[in-house]
């Protein structure tokens, strides 16, 4: 028997399956607008330690080895367990930010070893190779980190089939594929921010490809990992819809460019998939109100709670039906006023 196959039997006699469906129900409760108190607490789980030594892959070892990418994101899980910790058990093909970005001919910059960190993507940086990738059209899906993605997933599909108890509880949620703007900064390099001003329909015919390439990718992705409810997982927390965009990128642009050039690519996603949820880092005050007119829209997960005025956030959030997801860290309640039980906070 290999290490991995001790690990998951492991695993899967550690986990408690009544214990686990209670936490889903609660999370439920509060995703349908059913949360009795004014903040989400996912129940904590009783510590449940391994019985065998668990490896400890490093990220560069998981780019090249499917069984060690496996390894890695079942200790997750087993890490959850061992500590009573709360939130949902879920793993994934973790290659990192470049996935979408390989695919059109991005080179993946690697961390040192002792950095365990996962890869970036080195920006193609020029408005000549942007044009040549509108010239070219949808990428290959296979490209890049593409094939390496996939496969990792139905190792990942396969896996949980073979561990039923894993398969009805651990959750294989979508990979790191960004979102619109910032695969495109990602590709196109800083810039992008000049083309805002300097060349608009270039970059909007550039956005609107990125764009047809994240909904391809993922359409594809679904088809062979469908989804299983009207929610999802992703990060150990859960919300409404399928898919989670990454929007850090819009830190450095004006409500009107989001407006213009970004909403209405998210709502390409949105309704491709059901709806779902934003994550963005930093300070987002500045266009959270135009945000949560987003069509599809069900949660947002803030990077940096603590960068951003709690009544400002929660106006534009839970008042319109808008819940958190994530909260941690120093995120106090707005003064004379309440989370409405639609915010979730962990630890």
């Amino acid at each position: 028997m290999s290490i991995l196959e001790d690990c998951l039997n492991d695993l899967q006699r550690r986990l408690d399956e009544q214990k686990e469906a209670e936490h889903r129900r609660a999370w439920v409760e509060f995703l349908d607008g059913r949360c009795p108190t004014d903040e989400f607490w996912p129940p904590q789980r009783s510590p449940s330690p391994p019985g065998v030594t668990w490896p400890r892959p490093r990220v560069n070892q998981t780019l090249e080895d499917v069984d060690a990418m496996l390894l890695q994101q079942f200790r997750g899980v087993s890490d959850v367990l061992e500590h009573g910790g709360r939130g949902m058990l879920s793993v994934r093909s973790n290659y990192g930010t470049g996935i979408l970005p390989t695919l059109f001919g991005c080179e993946l910059f690697r961390m040192a070893d002792e950095q365990d960190t996962l890869p970036a993507a080195k920006p193609l940086g020029s408005d000549d190779a942007v044009r040549r990738l509108l010239d070219c059209g949808l990428p290959d899906l296979d490209g890049g980190l593409g094939q390496r993605t996939f496969e990792c997933g139905l190792r990942f599909v396969e896996t949980l089939a073979r561990y039923p108890v894993l398969g009805r509880w651990v959750w294989l949620y979508h990979p790191d594929v960004q979102g619109p703007i910032d695969v495109a900064e990602v590709v196109w390099g800083s810039d992008i921010f000049y083309a805002f001003h300097e060349d608009p329909p270039l970059l909007k015919d550039f956005l609107n490809l990125v764009t047809d390439t994240y909904i391809a990718f993922l359409k594809r992705w679904y088809a062979m990992v469908p989804p299983r409810t009207p929610y999802a997982a992703h990060w150990g927390l859960m919300h409404k819809g399928t898919i989670m965009l990454r929007n850090d990128s819009l830190m450095n642009l004006s409500p009107q460019a989001y407006v213009e050039f970004v909403r209405p690519l998210d709502e390409r996603c949105f309704d491709a998939f059901g709806g779902g949820a934003i994550h963005f880092c930093g300070r987002c005050e500045h266009y959270i109100e135009p945000m949560s007119a987003c069509r599809g829209l069900t949660a947002v997960n803030l990077g940096q709670p603590y960068m951003n005025d709690p009544e400002t956030i929660c106006r534009h959030t839970v008042d319109k039906g808008i819940q958190i997801v994530g909260l941690f860290g120093e995120f106090p309640r707005r003064e004379g006023g309440t989370f409405r039980g639609m915010a979730h906070r962990q630890g």
